[in-house]
């Protein structure tokens, strides 16, 4: 796949118990991305963080959490991007959602 020197990321930043039909919903998201033909998605892992409720998570070996931040990293051009968009709105109801322009330099 070709992808042209401007692009789209888009960013969908979650807790790791988000589910979606009973399972994780990451994996949810990122078996759409591939269904949907996206360019590429990475699921990352924080070991700290937290969200709109002020609720910090940590990996802290006292404190196991099982609310550990999630971000999904999709890359693709904004037509295809787009495709994911009514998914995201539908399964994604506690969490963030942003979407930046990128120069993609190497895709291989």
């Amino acid at each position: 796949m070709k992808l042209p020197e401007k692009g789209k990321q888009l960013r969908i930043f979650i807790d790791e118990d988000n589910s979606y039909k009973g399972k994780p919903l990451y994996e949810a998201i990122i078996y759409k991305a591939r269904e949907l033909n996206l360019a590429g998605a990475t699921v990352t892992k924080g070991i700290m963080g937290y969200g709109a409720d002020s609720r910090i998570s940590t990996a802290k070996i006292l404190r196991l959490s099982s609310h550990l931040p999630i971000i999904i990293e999709i890359v693709d051009n904004e037509e295809n991007i787009e495709k994911i968009m009514p998914f995201l709105d539908e399964v994604v109801d506690k969490g963030l959602v942003t979407l930046e322009n990128i120069n993609i330099k190497v895709y291989r």
